[in-house]
């Protein structure tokens, strides 16, 4: 037996009397037993003499806290600048060479384990054992994986997907002067403190990742500092925006590699899994976290070594497309191309005009003929009243303020009627499913009704203000040969202005004016959305509440109406009194309407059946659906809660489908009345049981009691069209997505009714083949004229929302979705605004483990069901070509539910690209 020692240096090695040697500053020294049978024991694996190591510990220990000491790079001579380039490669050679030690300790460690296994001893490892063989092969295949991954990544498509990890989403051109300003704010004493070094950089909302980010960057320069100075930012700041994505994925390998030993175990990715959960606001993340660094484990270390290198992490975010379940056709370009082909064309500019003008009346020509129908009916009658006033004697005392008075009351009149007709919901929904929606916009009921309002402003202003500052006062500055022929309208005696105003005719008048006032002001979106901050007590004007009593003020101002109309001053005969005429059938509709909801409330007798609160104070309410209760996919009911208020209806989306067996909503907590039903419900509510989720939830076994529940309904809405378009575009922001799950619900019942008649007509076909001389031709034709009820060939839905939790309120049925949509009708875009948008860095641990997860378990790690979910926000224009280049010639229904801002981007984007390419969209907005 012989013994040797291996002294192994960072590079360079020499052998010299059995040893190796190195003029270097670290040796690792071996010792091994070398037996006459070829068989090798390792003895140790030791560091080298103290003497070795003399230099480093001396130029390690060297380091000082001074900015100008800390940070090397930073100097400006060129003997300053060599000596930082020496000192630079002196430590990257010493870190160099502890890495090999650490390597070859630990291999050797795993060596002799292997071999010692059942005996208790050191044993003699064979050259051509198992257990040597083994690591070789492992080894072996690593370095294979790693010569393909360096392959991959050298072709041309692979350079798409390394256009990731940006540390800064800034990209001004100024970036670093905005970060120098911050400095100087912050910084004491010319030192900017660790604590600091977040809001100084811009990393506010991920401050845990940015004070990651400082530490691993001291890291790198051997220090560990709590403050920097000017110089030193410059530097963090300058390897953080470096455009390299070799640089950048080193630095984000250097923050899971605590260590820095180069390998990457375990628990280092799990550590950096909760840091990326807590950055993007992702609590259920964390939670998984063991299971998910287990996932990256068993992908990029299948030899089992127990760690991972750096191109191993890059061999992720290259393959995190190829591990996306989604795909695109090979024909897209061209066919995007070919979309935009007809937009790259020059016009002529006066073309250019009357396309834009024929594209505006196709979009608006039921609404402009309605506006203009009306504008005609008040033109007409304000003239007709105007020359009838005109021609009478007392427009030769009051002027063309009565005649202008006049016509305004006339136009009034007919405003007063009509504006009911819009909100009479019952007959809106029936004629929804009649001709005349061929012809008339009842997706725009609620704004026609708001315009109404507003022509019933400027009437008032018009016939009020001219009686009160204009009639009153020349007639009563008249002479008395001018008021005498006056004296059977006005009295014998000439009234005073006082007189004239507390009147029948004045007090009526005035109580209307302020009611009016009342009703339309808190009916504004400031007062109604709560967008005015008002102090206390104040505030109780604004919000839904101050907006739904005070329109009831409008029944004093219908009643005041009708008594003011009998006692007008220029009138006598009741055939001219015309007020009552007008009002008439509508008042008598809306009262109708009114007296039908409360009985049909009492009929529609509803029991609870289940009851969640899912997190986002969402209240998820299941009920029995009354017998006669039938709607519509994409329609809405209203729902009272005689517990919270006995007055007051709110009106929700139907989440349910049709076909269902029961009735079900989702209310989001957003206002007073939201608020104290999802109190009451929580308090009936049953503590979460161990082992199940943490929500809160109740059904018909529930000891308590639950609350009663009123609905009326259904009443139509805009998504109910949905039938008319082959192809779908639902867009839902938030709990706006409610009125389009009963949609997909619908779209999903009614393909499983498709296969069902498929696989019906083909048994049919199976039985006509063995017995077709005995099928007659009456038989025959009905097998083949039988219709298919399903139409809807693609439904794209995207829905955007910004708390993981949200994704909890529709689980199911994106789950089941995907498990029964065989033939891809459905395609389903879950995004998530709170998660950092792909390719940053602060999201490209969770992008990667998402892609992998989704791929090796058909889960996503974000929502929990089998729909991927994207990060940030949807580029709408991508959407809209997308969609374009699948369906040329189709024309597709974008229905869109949730803020205005988006709405107008959206119906923008319509316009765009029915503009410029074959496929025609058309909007449609749900109105509360």
């Amino acid at each position: 037996m012989r013994s040797g020692a291996l002294s192994l240096a960072p590079s360079s090695l020499s052998w010299s009397s059995g040893s190796f040697t190195y003029d270097g500053e670290e040796f690792v020294e071996v010792t091994l037993d070398l037996h006459d049978d070829d068989t090798v024991i390792l003895r140790s694996v030791e560091p080298a003499s103290a003497s070795a190591t003399n230099g480093h510990e001396a130029g390690s220990s060297s380091m000082t806290t001074p900015c100008s000491s800390r940070s090397p790079s930073i100097r400006r001579t060129p003997s300053n600048r060599l000596l930082q380039l020496s000192q630079e490669l002196k430590a990257e050679a010493v870190a160099r060479a502890r890495q090999f030690s650490h390597e070859l300790k630990a291999e050797f460690k795993r060596f002799s384990k292997s071999r010692s296994k059942g005996s208790g001893r050191t044993t003699p490892v064979s050259g051509n054992g198992e257990a040597s063989s083994g690591i070789e092969s492992a080894l072996a295949a690593r370095a294979a994986r790693r010569q393909r991954a360096m392959i991959d990544r050298s072709r041309s498509g692979a350079q798409i997907a390394l256009r990731g990890l940006r540390f800064i989403s800034n990209s001004k051109a100024n970036a670093w002067s905005e970060v120098e300003s911050k400095f100087h704010a912050l910084a004491n004493d010319g030192y900017l403190c660790r604590s600091n070094f977040p809001e100084c950089i811009g990393m506010t909302e991920s401050r845990e990742f940015a004070l990651e980010l400082f530490d691993t960057l001291s890291r790198r320069r051997r220090l560990k500092v709590e403050k920097i100075c000017k110089e030193e930012l410059y530097e963090i700041w300058s390897q953080i925006t470096d455009e390299s994505f070799d640089s950048r994925l080193q630095i984000f390998f250097d923050m899971v590699d605590k260590n820095a030993d180069g390998r990457i175990t375990e628990a280092e990715v799990k550590e950096i899994i909760m840091l990326s959960a807590s950055a993007n606001k992702l609590s259920r993340l964390k939670e998984q976290a063991e299971e998910y660094a287990a996932l990256i484990m068993e992908e990029l270390d299948p030899e089992g070594l127990g760690y991972i290198e750096v191109w191993q992490l890059e061999t992720l975010l290259l393959q995190r497309d190829t591990y996306l379940s989604y795909s695109q056709a090979l024909s897209y370009t061209s066919q995007a191309l070919s979309q935009n082909l007809a937009g790259l064309r020059k016009r002529n500019p006066f073309r250019n005009l009357g396309r834009k003008m024929a594209y505006y009346l196709e979009e608006n020509w039921k609404r402009l003929w309605v506006i203009a129908l009306w504008i005609c009916i008040m033109a007409g009658l304000f003239t007709w009243k105007f020359f009838q006033y005109k021609m009478r004697y007392e427009f030769r005392v009051m002027g063309y303020c009565l005649t202008t008075a006049k016509g305004a009351a006339e136009t009034l009149k007919f405003n007063m009627a009509l504006i009911l007709l819009p909100v009479c919901r019952n007959t809106m929904t029936w004629l929804r499913s009649t001709r005349a929606a061929y012809i008339l916009p009842f997706d725009d009921n609620i704004n026609f009704h708001k315009t109404i309002g507003g022509a019933i402003v400027v009437g008032v202003i018009l016939h009020a203000g001219n009686h009160l500052s204009c009639d009153f006062p020349r007639l009563l500055s008249s002479s008395d040969a001018m008021y005498a022929p006056m004296g059977h309208d006005f009295g014998e005696v000439k009234p005073t202005y006082l007189d004239l105003v507390r009147g029948p005719v004045g007090v009526t008048g005035v109580i209307m004016v302020i009611c009016m006032a009342v009703a339309f002001t808190l009916a504004t979106r400031w007062f109604r959305r709560s967008v005015v901050k008002l102090p206390k007590p104040f505030d109780r004007l604004t919000g839904f509440n101050a907006f739904w009593y005070s329109h009831h003020l409008l029944v004093l101002v219908y009643v005041l109406l009708i008594i003011h109309g009998q006692f007008l001053y220029l009138i006598h005969h009741w055939y001219l009194k015309t007020t009552w005429m007008y009002l008439a059938v509508p008042v008598s509709l809306y009262a109708g309407e009114r007296v039908l909801r409360a009985l049909r409330s009492r009929h529609y007798s509803v029991q609870i059946r289940k009851v969640a609160i899912y997190p986002g104070n969402v209240l998820s309410l299941h009920m029995s659906k009354p017998h006669a209760f039938r709607y519509q996919s994409g329609q809405y009911m209203f729902v009272q809660c005689p517990a919270v208020s006995p007055f007051e209806w709110h009106p929700f989306s139907i989440t349910s489908a049709p076909d269902d067996d029961y009735l079900s909503i989702h209310i989001r907590q957003l206002g007073d009345w939201t608020r104290e039903l999802k109190r009451i419900f929580a308090e009936a509510c049953e503590p979460s049981v161990a082992g199940k989720s943490g929500l809160l939830r109740a059904d018909e076994t529930t000891k308590k009691g639950l609350p009663k529940l009123l609905i009326d309904g259904p009443y139509g809405a805009p998504a109910q069209d949905y039938k008319k378009y082959d192809v779908l575009l639902l867009v839902g922001l938030g709990i706006g997505a409610t009125p389009f799950i009963s949609i997909l619900k619908d779209l999903l019942n009614n393909m499983v009714k498709m296969e069902e008649q498929d696989e019906a007509k083909e048994n049919q076909y199976r039985r006509l083949d063995h017995h077709l001389e005995h099928v007659d031709l009456a038989t025959l034709m009905r097998i083949m004229s039988s219709k298919r009820t399903f139409k809807t060939a693609s439904a794209y839905f995207y829905w955007v929302t910004r708390e993981q939790g949200s994704f909890d309120w529709f689980k199911g049925i994106m789950n089941e979705v995907a498990d029964l949509d065989r033939r891809g009708v459905i395609e389903m875009h879950n995004y998530l605004t709170s998660v950092y948008e792909e390719g940053d860095a602060r999201s490209a641990l969770i992008t990667m483990l998402q892609a992998l997860n989704h791929a090796k378990n058909g889960v996503d790690i974000v929502s929990g069901t089998r729909v991927r979910t994207h990060f940030a926000r949807p580029n709408w224009k991508k959407v809209f070509s997308r969609a374009c280049s699948r369906h040329p010639y189709a024309k597709i229904g974008v229905f869109y539910c949730g803020a205005p801002v988006l709405a107008q981007e959206l119906r923008r984007l319509c316009y765009e690209f029915n503009q410029k390419g074959t496929t025609k969209f058309e909007f449609h907005k749900e109105h509360y």
